[in-house]
C-alpha cells in the first residue's frame, strides 16, 4: 500500500463542514495519494454520535473509497507507542491517537494533513 498523506479526524471534519481548512484539505483528500487510519474512522464515529450528525455511513463510504484504509498493525502500534513515549515528554495534551496517526504517516513516509496544533512542530505536518 503507498499513499502520501494521512488524513486525520480534524481534516476530515472540517472537509466534511466546508470550512476554509477543509477545501486546503481537499487537495490531499482528493489526490488519490491518502490514506485513513481506522483509528480516525473510530474517531469520527464517535465525533458524529456525539454531536448527533447524520450521513456517517455515506461520509465513512466515501472515506474508504476515496483513501486507503490503514489498520494499526504491530509496526504502526510499536512505533506509537515510541512516539508517544517521547511526545508526551514535549507537547502538552499529545495523546495516544495522536501518535498512531503519526505513526501511520512515518510507517509510509508519508505526512499527515491536519489542523491539530499537536501536530505543529513536526517535519511531517502539512497543516491546514
Amino acid at each position: 500500500m503507498s499513499f502520501d498523506f494521512v488524513i486525520d479526524s480534524y481534516a476530515w471534519i472540517e472537509y466534511y463542514r466546508g470550512s476554509q481548512a477543509g477545501r486546503r484539505a481537499s487537495s490531499y483528500i482528493e489526490a488519490n495519494r491518502a490514506a485513513t487510519s481506522t483509528l480516525t474512522i473510530a474517531e469520527l464515529h464517535e465525533k458524529y454520535l456525539k454531536e448527533k450528525w447524520s450521513f456517517f455511513e455515506e461520509d465513512l463510504k466515501y472515506i474508504t473509497t476515496r483513501t486507503s484504509i490503514v489498520a494499526v498493525d504491530r509496526s504502526i502500534a510499536l512505533l506509537a507507542g515510541e512516539i508517544n513515549y517521547e511526545r508526551k515528554k514535549i507537547k502538552k495534551g499529545w495523546g495516544m491517537a495522536d501518535s498512531l496517526v503519526l505513526a501511520t504517516a512515518r510507517n509510509a513516509s508519508a505526512k499527515v494533513v491536519t489542523g491539530d496544533r499537536h501536530f505543529e512542530d513536526l517535519p511531517e505536518t502539512i497543516m491546514i
